[in-house]
């Protein structure tokens, strides 16, 4: 079973991080349908932005919880694949 977290900017410019077992078009569908009360339906539209596949749940869980507790900045570095920044922009370090 394949998971995708991925992370949404919102019409507002926020960034909304998810996690799915179907497939991630299909969810971004029900995000900008509004079919589920919550974060996105007074942001819609919004526009699919990052995606990572992991093969267990436990993995994907554990990775969606990380973005979430991430900065903007570092959450737009992931965002424009510059991962060599995302050490620099950890919170502990900017301290």
């Amino acid at each position: 079973m394949e998971v995708t977290v991925y992370i949404l900017r919102c019409s507002d410019g926020s960034y909304y991080t998810g996690l799915t077992k179907q497939e991630v078009e299909a969810r971004v569908w029900e995000h900008n349908e509004g079919i589920y009360d919550g974060y996105t339906s007074k942001r819609r539209p919004v526009e699919l932005v990052f995606t990572e596949t992991y093969d267990r749940i436990i993995d994907a869980i554990a990775r969606e919880r990380q973005i979430k507790g991430w900065s903007r900045v570092k959450k737009e570095a992931l965002v424009a694949l510059a991962y060599e920044r995302l050490p620099e922009l950890a919170s502990r370090k900017r301290r």
